[in-house]
């Protein structure tokens, strides 16, 4: 494996800059940030950590080659010059994975196939067996970026994204990416020995998340298969030890307490279920009732909600009172606190009636949101 290659970590748009310090915080020094990605320099060990350890990445790819191919004739032939039997067994397995924009190719699955046949052509000319490919990325996982003559190939060391904690087995409504939700976190004023309430909980993401950072949960830790164990280049034994120094830095107590709470007892229950799955249940102190009901720690501390943003008429009017209510909840029951609201609906924000402090960009997905920050204290006036 190459010593100093260029590693590639992706991540969802507008968290870029979040990325960025999350890894320079575990000691890395990053050498780009894209709308999309942190660049950095290192070796299979450090893919290997950074998955292990990130929590607001998508990916973690490093690069093989880049080259130039206007052509997918030429993408075949400069794939072809590369040694992918230094990489991958000949009775592996490999999925090709891709971002093309190129005038040649109109169905992506094409240039897939174009560069899967180079691999597999290059490792049968010199190991007489060619390794199976399909589409699951529980194996080899190999990504290209085209991007009209220009080049990049990559492995996906992480093969199915690290988005995804693995905690979540029992998801509730339209649940937050783990990624995103560690995002908005970070964005927070809050610090591991603060409070944490999460008033409108659904599966529990968000408190699920700050628990596993009071905790030093590295979300890695749950998973037990990454692109990077099917590399030649992998070796075992450097991934346990990675594995055994973080579950000796995980904490058995927390100095913060966190609280979940929701009216729907389905969604405690899937909450629960995935604080279990992610080994922070007895962290984690759970409520049913109305948000306004909930009895707040004393400050300091963070309270967050992610209520719904509304889709339908009805839907909309009858959650401009919820959200008029979240705003004298604030102002009533937080003094001491930082409150957000994490929404995709400006107009419906607005009826919280309180003056914001920040208003973070985000996205969910598509729909573009915001993070609002107000800054809760006895006498908080609403605006006229």
């Amino acid at each position: 494996m190459v010593i100093n290659a260029t590693i590639v970590v992706t991540c969802g748009k507008g968290i870029n800059q979040i990325l960025a310090k999350e890894i320079a915080e575990h000691g890395y020094q990053p050498t780009a940030v894209n709308a999309f990605s942190v660049e950095l320099k290192g070796n299979l060990e450090d893919c290997m950590y950074l998955n292990l350890h990130l929590r607001t990445a998508n990916k973690v790819l490093m690069l093989i080659k880049r080259f130039r191919a206007a052509h997918p004739d030429q993408l075949y032939k400069s794939a072809m010059r590369i040694a992918w039997e230094d990489f991958i067994n000949d009775n592996g397995y490999v999925c090709v994975t891709s971002h093309i924009q190129n005038e040649f190719i109109k169905d992506t699955r094409f240039g897939n196939l174009k560069l899967k046949d180079a691999i597999v052509d290059r490792i049968h000319s010199q190991k007489g067996k060619r390794p199976d490919s399909g589409p699951d990325r529980d194996k080899t996982v190999v990504y290209l970026h085209w991007v009209n003559a220009d080049c990049h190939l990559y492995f996906d060391t992480s093969g199915e994204t690290i988005s995804k904690h693995g905690y979540r087995r029992i998801p509730f409504k339209a649940p937050l990416r783990e990624s995103l939700a560690a995002a908005l976190i970070r964005t927070t004023h809050w610090k591991p020995e603060d409070s944490f309430v999460n008033p409108m909980a659904g599966s529990g993401t968000l408190a699920i998340e700050a628990a596993m950072m009071a905790a030093n949960i590295a979300p890695g830790l749950i998973r037990h298969n990454f692109g990077f164990m099917h590399l030649r280049g992998y070796q075992s034994e450097q991934w346990h030890s990675l594995v055994s120094e973080a579950r000796e830095k995980t904490k058995s107590a927390i100095d913060s307490r966190i609280l979940i709470n929701d009216s729907s007892l389905e969604a405690l229950r899937a909450s629960k279920k995935n604080a279990e799955w992610a080994g922070v249940l007895s962290f984690i102190e759970f409520h049913h009732g109305d948000f306004s009901k909930i009895d707040i720690p004393k400050a300091p501390g963070v309270v967050m909600l992610n209520p719904e943003y509304g889709s339908r008429l009805g839907q909309v009017e009858q959650l401009a009172k919820t959200y008029s209510r979240i705003g004298d909840f604030f102002k009533a029951n937080c003094a001491g606190y930082w409150g957000y609201i994490f929404s995709g609906n400006p107009d419906l924000t607005k009826r919280i009636g309180l003056r914001s402090s920040r208003k973070v960009p985000f996205y969910n997905g598509q729909i573009e949101c915001r993070l609002i920050e107000y800054e809760l204290y006895s006498g908080t006036k609403k605006k006229s």
